[in-house]
């Protein structure tokens, strides 16, 4: 199926990996732990958050909720956004037109 998107795919990940980093335990998809985390440099900090941001991306055209952690993504393709949300806070909504 796929998600619909007209930015540039590029500029999509990058908002993606910030609303990303705000949940609280996401690292736990990368089945890391906090100190795992903090052990790594920001380069690989940044690498394990895109490839996450990839992956949840892609994950999201088969199935329009993720589990992330603490909180969720969504896919809402009404209003073309990404919805991050950290437990039932919203907390980054990613533009995908």
């Amino acid at each position: 199926m796929g998600i619909k998107f007209g930015r540039e795919y590029k500029d999509i990940v990058t908002d993606f990996v910030r609303g990303i980093e705000l949940v609280d335990g996401f690292y736990e998809l990368l089945e890391m732990s906090a100190d795992d985390w903090r052990e790594l440099d920001k380069d690989e900090q940044e690498e394990c958050l895109r490839t996450l941001a990839d992956d949840i991306f892609y994950g999201l055209g088969n199935a329009p909720v993720m589990q992330i952690g603490a909180g969720s993504v969504r896919h809402d393709p009404n209003n073309h956004v990404l919805k991050v949300h950290d437990g039932e806070k919203l907390v980054s909504v990613i533009y995908l037109v």
